[in-house]
């Protein structure tokens, strides 16, 4: 059986995609997830990596896409959690309560870890990262490394054994950084495509949109498509998602992939590119 792919962009609401995705009469924040579910099947939630959600406000992004019963979300766990390296109970309580709504109606793709590059594969960190994975039992949870000393097979086996989704990641690769993976570690996979701006990526001095300034060429879009591919051929479900949103290159990005992964897609709006500096 052939995998299905889940396509779309990290986040939604962003300043400087009026006028550039969003059409001019898009000008409620309202407005804009229901308006790009009709595009894309996925959307991951990037907001609750800076403020956790109330329960209320998912429920809200439900009846956003309540028409669109294919519609799935991803979404990041808080920052206190995954770069303060804090787990307190009362903040796991508040981060489960806020992804309950997604979860029970099955419309949680995947409960994303997302941490730094700084968090290197060592044994406080592996301790660590149990916990956190302890305490987020029963999510579909997938894990997020940047950092290239956890390329190693016992990690792999390690999600492996508690069926956790590793999210293969496309980012700028300086130094030590972890390369393009292709690895699946549960019954679906996850794919993030950071753009590669090396110029920006770990300069103090860019701003956190800059880093993500970058568009995907045509063939870099086809081999990141057969690295799709290469995880369908594991996976039941693949969620991919373009972090690129700088003035929503990600969005183009991902009408790109959709087009070569996802049979009879028709964008409801097609990229102009010479708007996209």
């Amino acid at each position: 059986m052939a995998a299905r792919f889940f396509i779309g962009p990290a986040g939604w609401s962003y300043a400087d995609w009026a006028g550039t995705v969003y059409p001019p009469d898009i000008v409620r924040r309202r407005q804009q997830l229901p308006w790009l579910a009709r595009q894309f099947d996925l959307v991951e939630i990037n907001t609750s990596f800076y403020r956790i959600p109330s329960p209320a406000m998912t429920a809200r992004w439900l009846r956003a896409v309540s028409d669109r019963p294919a519609f799935r979300f991803t979404a990041k766990v808080f920052q206190g959690i995954t770069h303060a390296r804090r787990l307190d109970p009362d903040v796991v309580a508040d981060c489960r309560n806020a992804m309950a709504p997604l979860h029970s109606e099955g419309r949680l793709g995947g409960l994303l870890l997302q941490f730094p590059w700084s968090f290197r594969c060592g044994r406080l960190e592996k301790i660590f990262l149990r916990r956190v994975l302890d305490a987020f039992e029963g999510f579909p949870l997938a894990v997020e490394v940047r950092h290239g000393s956890w390329d190693q097979d016992a990690f792999f086996e390690y999600l492996r054994s508690r069926a956790v989704m590793f999210c293969n990641i496309d980012q700028p690769v300086i130094g030590d950084s972890l390369g393009l993976t292709a690895r699946v570690t549960a019954s679906s996979a996850y794919l993030r495509l950071h753009g590669r701006n090396q110029a920006d990526w770990f300069c103090p001095d860019a701003g956190v949109a800059q880093r993500y300034n970058y568009l995907y060429s045509e063939a870099e879009v086809a081999a990141l498509a057969a690295t799709a591919e290469a995880l369908g051929s594991e996976a039941d479900h693949v969620y991919i998602v373009t972090n690129n949103h700088y003035r929503g290159k990600a969005v183009v990005n991902a009408i790109q992939l959709s087009r070569r992964l996802i049979s009879g897609f028709s964008p409801a709006w097609e990229p102009n590119l010479g708007t996209i500096p």
